[in-house]
């Protein structure tokens, strides 16, 4: 939490800035949700149970920023994050996923995360294993196929010293090679650690995983069985990185690493609910209704505050980040049910995007689709140039088929610049170490099929 220390709110959305445009009202109330966070971290430890999250609930069509705030801000503060659909879970004693599963599946990707720093931690001794290692398969002791079979290791008459001097220096000398890369192209046989054998986590005839026991089920077979090796032939460079892997985990401490998963599951994880709105009642008493009640009653304990059980083990619930999100165009958030309701305190209403927010987020966002077409299309030599007023073209188009069709808001224009480049992607040669310069006429002309338009604009390669 050391990082959350300049990230004050008005910090936090000053970032969001740089990659979602409008929708202050909702950065604002993350930022404090998440500042909060921070805030409790450092009162008395007596006190620190007592202060839960303030839960957000966002109301808005789709495509107007709801997921990527939620997401963006998860990667800003390096927290665990996971986004579910409620429409996916069914009520306990259905056929579907129990609810319960979106707090292993933070867990998991919690445990992924902290594992890969202490992977990166340990990078250059895992480098240095690697590399020992390989040597060691180019250069073996003789007889080692057998010297650590405490068996047959007593028939095994014991290397003179001379010899095993000798193959040491080899060795020295094979390492000082392959670091210097005189070696990558050259190839070798190593055995790599094979997928386990069982991949399947349920248990047989039921809906249950053996996750909710707490139990991980490879790590019990791999304690009843050595584990699966298979040998592959590649390239020493790349069995390099393939052996690096597997020494790194040999370096790592994996209680440790399970128990800091557990604690940034707990006091750093957001739960991103969406289509929250889809599981609202609207009062009938049988039917799909009575699911969709009891799947938000099945939310409520996990929301309030519970323990599940994992395979890394027990988390709680009571301090991770719960952020609701839905259209509400046939339900209202008051058709949930009360006790939900009052889970989620926070309500921000997102607005819908017009051309001015479409032109915005295409010219200033820090990840804009237009600046991801220019760099993708650079890798064939194609040098791609917008002008403002295609940008401000493509935004209108946007608006204008929003307001016509199925509103999608911003996701409308992956779809339009996607036809707008199609026949730069499509024909490489004939664009290839050019300069094309896209303006208003060029975009009608790809989108003549949608619209229909008289504009004298043209478009020029250089």
């Amino acid at each position: 939490m050391e990082h959350m220390v300049d990230l004050v709110p008005s910090r936090i959305v000053e970032l969001l800035d740089k990659y979602i445009i409008g929708q202050e009202e909702a950065k604002k109330s993350i930022a404090i949700a998440i500042r909060n966070r921070y805030r409790r971290m450092k009162v008395k430890e007596e006190y620190r149970d007592e202060i839960i999250p303030k839960n957000i609930l966002m109301i808005g069509p789709t495509g107007v920023g709801k997921t990527e705030i939620a997401r963006r801000v998860a990667k800003i503060i390096g927290a665990p994050f996971v986004k579910v659909e409620a429409t996916k879970y069914t009520e306990v004693g259905y056929v579907g996923r129990d609810v319960e599963s979106m707090i292993r599946d933070l867990t998991e990707v919690a445990f992924r995360e902290v594992q890969s720093e202490k992977i990166k931690n340990v990078d250059k001794k895992a480098h240095k294993e690697a590399i020992k290692r390989i040597s060691e398969i180019l250069k073996p002791y003789p007889n080692s196929n057998t010297s650590n079979n405490p068996l047959l290791s007593i028939f095994t008459p014991s290397i003179p010293e001379e010899v095993k001097r000798d193959i040491d220096n080899q060795r020295l000398e094979l390492i000082q090679k392959i670091e210097k890369g005189l070696m990558d192209e050259e190839y070798i046989e190593i055995d790599i650690e094979a997928k386990p054998l069982i991949e399947a986590y349920f248990v047989p005839g039921t809906n249950i995983t053996f996750d909710q026991y707490g139990i991980d089920i490879n790590e019990l077979f791999s304690s009843l069985y050595p584990k699966r090796t298979k040998k592959k032939k590649v390239k020493i460079k790349e069995a390099i990185e393939l052996l690096k892997v597997e020494e790194a985990k040999k370096l790592i401490d994996y209680e440790e690493v399970k128990k800091e998963a557990i604690w940034r599951a707990e006091n750093l994880g957001i739960i991103f609910i969406d289509e929250i709105d889809k599981i609202a009642s609207r009062g009938e008493t049988r039917g799909p209704d009575v699911s969709r009640e009891g799947v938000q009653r099945d939310l409520l304990p996990i929301i309030e505050g519970t323990v599940v059980l994992t395979k890394y083990g027990a988390v709680k619930t009571d301090h991770i980040l719960f952020i609701a999100a839905g259209a509400f165009h046939i339900s209202k958030p008051t058709d949930l049910i009360p006790e939900l309701q009052g889970r989620f305190p926070i309500r921000v209403k997102l607005k819908n995007l017009n051309k001015h927010d479409f032109y915005k987020i295409l010219k200033n966002s820090e990840n804009s689709l237009v600046k991801q077409y220019k760099l993708l299309l650079e890798v064939e030599n194609i040098f791609v140039e917008f002008t403002d007023d295609a940008i401000l073209a493509i935004a209108e188009i946007a608006e204008n088929l929003n307001n016509t069709t199925e509103n999608i808001g911003a996701r409308r224009l992956h779809a339009i610049i996607e036809k707008v480049v199609e026949d730069l992607s499509f024909n490489i040669e004939e664009y290839k170490n050019q300069k094309v310069i896209i303006d208003r006429l060029f975009v009608y002309d790809k989108l003549k099929d949608l619209i229909e338009i008289e504009d004298k604009s043209s478009i020029y390669i250089i």
